[in-house]
């Protein structure tokens, strides 16, 4: 196995303006020798980003993007606040930058006050935090990024990328018990909804590709916002309107570990100042994607918020018919976010038409699940991972649907270990790829928490012997159907005796009324899932 037959080119990634591909003497698109961590829970990410911040020095570097930001979130209970965490850093000399979206009215249920509490706690302090609006009418920046270096101490150099805000909700655990500072949810998730998400710590010289990703927004002259309202706005609270200057980048941290990681995003076509390290947009998260289901062969394992548009699942639904013995696991929220006569059937119709569009290709070889906790209340999945033969895995901000592939800005990295896994079917695809034990790990992993492996009532059974049957994609497959089967069963019958083991439920959507698709059906591409490509690139349906 190469790596150019799983991972973008330079010139595949369609972007030749940005400094990501020109960081390298050996012109690869991607990092090597790095050690790629995932953290799943928001409980285990808060606990290591807050270690990993308070061993930061005078002089030392934090920068982080967020979509929304929190001030009083806690990382891991009383005084461990993000607005404090990150305010004790700035004072004690950590040059901290940050990006946060600016936000629509919170009104709208978006997060413009809490960003903008967030952003002063830090410029009090003496750090610098932005409100960025440079983004397509609607969108919105939803990157989710920390970057620590430390100079002169490059082996404690640490990167987070994924899926997890600093913000209510996300602190949660394998329990899913929720969050306690929560915000509402579509009331069928209870007063603290239980959460589901998935980050990485990037550690080697990847470090620094992600620094230069941060770096690339920081130092766009465009302004914050076009709007000259928000522009005044800015001025009368005294919010600062230009970045300030960064210090030069250190060299990357020396390689440490056997994960190419590439950095994959999407920038929209930007209609006015266009971002000057993606004129015309990127869409290399959309085209990573669209080669790696090139090679699959025997299994995609999705975890996604949104599962929308039938424009993006087309992909997976052409490596479905291409490839009989295909097989796709789905994991979704079982509840869209919101309530409402209007939302949920603007939050359905996409999913909706995606699932319908995969079966047409797959048949019963689609299985799409939702998760609930041993309470009985769904899980939020908010997760955005996608694993496929067990050889390339993408854990990133950005979700399966058309806003992520094309009109908001996002952040994604897709691994490839160079570390065989031994145990068999090592090559699942049939490529002679064979299974890596990065891409295995991180599937079976989630497996086992759905599947209640972790937590099983017999301590006794060895645990060595069920990852070997998950191994198999088949049994893998089967094993979340029977699971699913279970546990449907067992509510239908009015949960009489002993819960069976698992949280999966089998997912159906609820039926909607023509009148319903109908009416959702524009307004869910036009508010909910817009396009950010050039209109010659809608044409051909070229991502």
């Amino acid at each position: 196995m190469t790596r150019t037959e799983w991972l973008l080119t330079a010139g595949e990634r369609g972007n030749s303006a940005t400094r990501l591909d020109a960081r390298r003497q050996d012109g690869k698109a991607w990092s090597e020798a790095n050690r790629a961590q995932a953290l799943v829970h928001g409980s285990t990410y808060f606990a290591e980003l807050l270690e990993a911040v308070r061993a930061l020095r005078p002089g030392d570097l934090l920068l982080f993007t967020d979509w929304r930001g929190d001030r009083d979130e806690r990382l891991a209970g009383p005084g461990t606040e993000i607005g404090t965490v990150l305010r004790e850093a700035a004072e004690r000399h950590v040059v901290v930058k940050g990006l946060l979206w600016r936000s629509h009215v919170d009104g709208l249920r978006f997060s413009q006050q809490e960003n903008r509490r967030l952003g002063a706690e830090i410029e009090e302090a003496g750090g610098e935090c932005l409100l960025d609006m440079r983004v397509r009418p609607g969108g919105s920046h939803h990157q989710k990024m920390v970057v620590l270096r430390h100079p002169g101490r490059p082996e404690l150099d640490v990167a987070f990328v994924g899926g997890i805000d600093l913000c209510h909700n996300r602190n949660d655990d394998a329990t899913h018990s929720g969050d306690r500072q929560s915000l509402p949810l579509a009331s069928a998730y209870g007063p603290h909804p239980p959460w589901h998400d998935v980050q990485l710590a990037l550690r080697g010289p990847v470090v620094g590709d992600v620094e230069a990703v941060f770096r690339e927004r920081w130092q766009d002259p465009a302004p914050l916002s076009r709007s000259p309202a928000t522009r005044l706005r800015a001025l009368m609270h005294r919010e600062d309107a230009d970045a300030g200057g960064l210090p030069p980048q250190n060299p990357d941290p020396a390689p440490c570990g056997t994960h190419t990681v590439q950095l994959l995003r999407t920038y929209p076509n930007r209609l006015l100042y266009g971002y000057p390290f993606a004129p015309d947009g990127e869409r290399s998260i959309a085209r990573g994607y669209l080669k790696a289901l090139r090679r699959a062969r025997a299994l995609i394992y999705v975890e996604d918020q949104y599962l929308w548009s039938p424009r993006v699942v087309r992909s997976f639904a052409r490596a479905l018919a291409r490839h009989p013995g295909l097989l796709m696991i789905g994991v979704v929220p079982t509840v869209p976010e919101q309530d409402g006569r209007l939302t949920l059937p603007m939050n359905l119709i996409g999913r909706i038409a995606a699932l319908d569009e995969l079966r047409r290709a797959g048949g019963d070889r689609v299985a799409v699940y939702g998760l609930e906790n041993h309470a009985g209340t769904p899980v939020y999945v908010h997760a955005k991972v996608c694993v496929i033969d067990d050889v390339w895995a993408s854990v990133g901000s950005d979700n399966i649907n058309l806003r992520s592939w094309t009109h908001d800005s996002e952040l994604s990295c897709a691994v490839v270990d160079d570390s065989l896994d031994r145990r068999r079917p090592r090559d699942p695809g049939g490529l002679g790829d064979g299974a890596r034990v990065f891409a295995r790990e991180l599937r079976l992993g989630l497996m086992r928490e759905h599947l209640d492996l972790d937590v099983r009532e017999d301590p006794g059974r060895r645990a060595a012997e069920e990852p070997d049957a998950l191994c198999d994609p088949a049994s893998a497959f089967r094993a979340f159907e029977a699971a699913a089967a279970a546990l449907d069963a067992w509510h239908a019958t009015g949960r009489g005796g002993p819960r069976p083991a698992g949280r999966l439920r089998r997912y159906t959507p609820p039926d909607l009324s023509a009148a319903q698709r109908a009416l959702a059906t524009p307004l869910h591409h036009v508010l909910v899932d817009p396009d950010g490509r050039p209109l010659r690139l809608r044409r051909h349906n070229a991502f």
